[in-house]
């Protein structure tokens, strides 16, 4: 009987060898495995003759030859041996390694007597039953009995090997994918920086990773349409995270320019979009949207309607009054039906109006904190001399350092309005 000391020692040779076989980068696992049989072979203390790369093909429920090397006669290039004749196949699956004679006609021919066939890769579950992705052959003259727990070794060390390229290739697509999304999502928003008349505005998005679902714009009028001039400011919020958030903005970008541009009633224009959230994003509904429209009229009346959104800050400089612009309808998308009240307050001169996401004043600190309202409408007073430029990145600077040492952020993005002196 083996020592068990020996049989451990001998496990943890083979697993350091084939580590050491397949180690460096490989960017397809063909290629690894490839590089993996033609270093079997030529390994003298394997004493193996020849080896053979083999890939699943479900449709034809066979594996085709992808690689062969050693000294054998050479087989055709994709030569497949389909399951129906090889049916001790159908349970290398629970088995992984097991050692054959070879009944293919073709293969006998070309010397191939006795072999070892293990399974690598993932597991294809067909109607045939389960298979291993691609099967590793190897053949001599005589095979060892502990050859065949090397080729188990061999199986879960490739196994992995393949299962890390393959994960480094899906992560990069992944990247390249978000990278192209960001570059779309940073092609919606407009220049920070917008004069309208005697409004002074600044508005900046800083998402929490490549992309995020916050997102602001502003609208107006073409210089050749014939309407009352007016400039439209939109910031939303969309609560899932990450790529469908930056979906859900991109989405209600398109839908919001579109209605807006048929001039139609603000009070309908939310209710169409309420609907189009809650049809199209039956899972991740909840979109919080402000929406207010500056106006050329002699009070500089400014229209709003608030979509559960963060409530925007109004500071009234000559009484230093602080106005929170408050929903005036729910989240979009809750319910299929909802009806949103247009509200509306004067900008005078000097006063300032600040849209921002929740990712400002529920930026945490190490202990948890909240940035908070209190902190914002201090930063606005403190501010109120300076341009809107001025204002939106010291908010940003200050929340930035509140949060520096958290491990929770969000999207941040903040939009401010001020009325100058003509």
């Amino acid at each position: 009987m083996p020592n068990v000391t020996n049989i451990e020692q001998h496990q943890r040779e083979t697993y350091k060898l084939v580590e050491k076989l397949i180690s460096g980068d490989y960017n397809d696992p063909l290629e690894l495995l490839k590089r993996l049989v033609k270093d079997i072979v030529d390994h003298k203390g394997f004493e193996i003759t020849g080896g053979r790369v083999w890939e699943y093909i479900p449709e034809e429920n066979a594996y085709e030859l992808r690689m062969q090397y050693g000294n054998v006669e050479k087989i055709p290039n994709n030569y497949r041996v389909y399951i129906q004749d090889q049916p001790f196949l159908i349970n290398l699956f629970k088995e992984r390694t097991m050692t054959k004679v070879e009944t293919d006609k073709l293969l006998k021919e070309k010397g191939i007597k006795l072999y070892s066939v293990t399974g690598v890769g993932q597991i294809i579950k067909t109607k045939y039953g389960k298979f291993y992705k691609y099967l590793l052959g190897f053949n001599a003259p005589e095979i060892k009995p502990t050859f065949a727990e090397t080729l188990t070794i061999i199986s879960s060390v490739a196994t992995v090997a393949i299962k890390n390229i393959i994960d480094t290739i899906e992560k990069q697509k992944i990247r390249e994918d978000l990278y192209q999304a960001a570059q779309i999502q940073r092609g919606l928003f407009p220049d920070h920086q917008l004069n309208f008349y005697d409004y002074d505005i600044y508005g900046v998005c800083i998402p929490d990773s490549e992309v995020g679902g916050d997102y602001f714009d502003y609208l107006q009028v073409e210089e050749d349409e014939i309407e009352e001039e007016r400039l439209g400011i939109v910031i939303s919020d969309a609560a899932s995270k990450g790529l469908s958030a930056a979906i859900q903005a991109l989405f209600i970008s398109g839908a919001f320019r579109m209605g807006w541009s048929y001039s139609t009633r603000m009070s309908d224009l939310f209710s169409r979009l309420n609907k189009l959230v809650y049809k199209t994003f039956p899972y991740e509904r909840f979109v919080t949207l402000f929406y207010c429209e500056l106006t050329l009229a002699s009070n500089r009346l400014v229209l709003y309607v608030n979509a559960g959104h963060c409530a925007p800050i109004h500071y009234r400089v000559d009484s230093e009054r602080i106005v929170k612009l408050n929903p005036t309808g729910g989240l979009l998308g809750i319910l299929e039906n909802q009806k949103f009240k247009v509200e509306n307050i004067r900008m005078h001169v000097g006063d300032i109006l600040v849209l921002y996401t929740d990712g400002i004043t529920e930026a945490m600190n190490q202990e948890h904190k909240l940035f908070g309202e209190e902190r914002l409408i201090e930063l606005i007073k403190k501010s109120k001399e300076l341009p809107s430029k001025d204002i939106a990145l010291n908010i940003l600077e200050e929340v930035n350092k509140f949060s520096s040492k958290s491990e929770i952020n969000d999207d941040k993005t903040i939009i401010v309005v001020k009325r100058r002196e003509t």
